[in-house]
């Protein structure tokens, strides 16, 4: 009998707490990771593109749609990072929890400044964000910002549990900017790289490194002969390091830095799916010593 209550009482009490948590969709795992660091207990996460695939890329699955249908939040980068996916998505799941303007949605790249913010929309110049860099997730400080602005929207949301919504926000913060020293000192003097899209930009300019050049021609092009024969002329002679992620192409890096004589290394841009802090900060690490090791 008291195996029995036993089990009954924890049965209520599983079922009290889904009935309390804030069902969120993050639409990367580094959004997923800060609504798990601000939320904790207090709210389910699902994220929807996988931490190796190239967000600008994705399609509306209708998987998508299943997870956006019962979500209470949709925490999305912005800058239309999910332009192609998200809203066709979001109109899927027939949620108008989630469209914008409701409380219900939430964009990262709203809460802070963006680089290279105001470019003309125009093709001619590749995949450009008019409203500026999305790319926020490499930048720990400008994370900490909407960290802190989350918490606040999941407050608005779910009161009952805004002290500790706002107490993982200043957690993550104070976490951070902890490790933020250390990482600049780690890249001090390196003499910076060259990164194959502008998704580095926010920690180049956090550790104060210069970006030598792009794989790129214009965001989104893939790499010409000629525009590489360009980028080795401008830069032979120099010292740096050529950074790409696993889902692109190697072809134009490995022949770069082959040319250059140059380390070429492998980053990722976003951590696992289930990433919390800690996770998130070695990925950080990771790029750090990266650049580090072009010194």
């Amino acid at each position: 009998m008291r195996i029995l209550m036993a089990v009954i009482f924890s049965l209520a009490a599983q079922a009290a707490w889904a009935a309390a948590a804030l069902n969120v969709v993050a639409t990367t795992a580094s959004m997923g990771m800060l609504a798990r660091e601000v939320g904790g207990a207090a709210v389910k996460i699902d994220v929807l593109a996988a931490p190796d695939r190239d967000p600008h890329m994705l399609q509306a699955r209708p998987s998508m749609m299943r997870a956006l249908r019962d979500a209470d939040l949709v925490v999305a980068v912005g800058a239309e990072l999910e332009l192609g996916w998200l809203p066709a998505a979001i109109n899927g799941a027939a949620n108008p929890r989630l469209l914008p303007g409701r409380d219900g949605y939430f964009e990262a790249a709203a809460q802070v400044s963006l680089l290279d913010a105001g470019q003309a929309a125009d093709r001619a110049h590749g995949d450009v964000h008019p409203a500026g860099n999305p790319h926020v997730n490499l930048d720990p400080r400008r994370m900490a910002q909407i960290a802190r602005a989350l918490a606040e929207r999941m407050s608005k949301l779910e009161p009952a549990h805004a002290a500790a919504f706002r107490s993982g926000a200043q957690r993550f913060a104070a976490a951070a900017e902890q490790r933020v020293p250390g990482w600049q000192a780690q890249a001090a003097g390196s003499p910076g790289g060259v990164l194959f899209h502008k998704d580095g930009n926010y920690l180049f300019a956090l550790l104060d490194l210069p970006i030598l050049g792009y794989v790129e021609p214009v965001p989104g092009v893939p790499p010409s002969a000629s525009h590489l024969n360009s980028l080795t002329a401008k830069l032979k002679g120099q010292r740096g390091v050529v950074l790409h992620h696993a889902y692109q192409p190697a072809q134009g890096p490995l022949l770069l830095a082959s040319r250059l004589g140059w380390k070429t290394a492998v980053v990722p841009l976003e951590p696992a799916r289930d990433a919390d802090a800690a996770a998130y900060f070695r990925l950080i690490d990771t790029w750090v010593a990266a650049l580090a090791s072009a010194k």
